[in-house]
């Protein structure tokens, strides 16, 4: 579910529901129970057919946002139609995720290892760190690991 969808949903609820129980307050008190099912019935079509309404604008958002992005920076396709060069800016692109991956881990090496780093020069080491591996490996390895962090640097932003 995107943000879109979570704001709309946290702010319309259950609509069927409020609705129902307002008007409810305005029908004749000989309407059947029968009648009050048909109209919380229709009322909850009502508010399916809005949620699908606004699911649907939600995705043509995001394909226009793509298309977008795709018109502005190109795609691979436009890269191949380009001789020699095209296809070395794909292959440099499809290295970066390995090679910064490689020399991070390099660098890591050679810090525990032999390097004599400074205060400045660990921290930027620590940023290059919190940069490339949640990059590399995901956010999920980022949250396993944040117990260790905060037990390290200290307490969160959010205590």
């Amino acid at each position: 579910m995107s943000w879109l969808s979570k704001a709309l949903n946290a702010v319309t609820g259950d609509l069927a529901g409020e609705v129902f129980g307002l008007v409810k307050a305005y029908l004749p008190p000989s309407m059947s129970e029968q009648d009050q099912a048909k109209l919380q019935v229709t009322l909850k079509q009502l508010q399916d057919k809005k949620e699908l309404q606004t699911q649907e604008a939600e995705t043509q958002a995001l394909q226009e946002f793509n298309q977008r992005i795709r018109d502005l920076e190109g795609t691979a396709a436009d890269l191949k139609t380009i001789p020699v060069l095209g296809p070395l800016v794909i292959f440099l692109r499809g290295c970066q995720r390995p090679l910064w991956g490689y020399l991070t881990m390099y660098l890591d090496v050679m810090w525990f290892s032999s390097w004599e780093l400074s205060q400045q020069q660990q921290t930027a080491m620590i940023a290059i760190n919190l940069l490339v591996l949640p990059f590399l490996f995901g956010e999920r390895a980022l949250k396993n690991l944040e117990p260790l962090l905060v037990r390290l640097f200290g307490k969160t932003s959010r205590d």
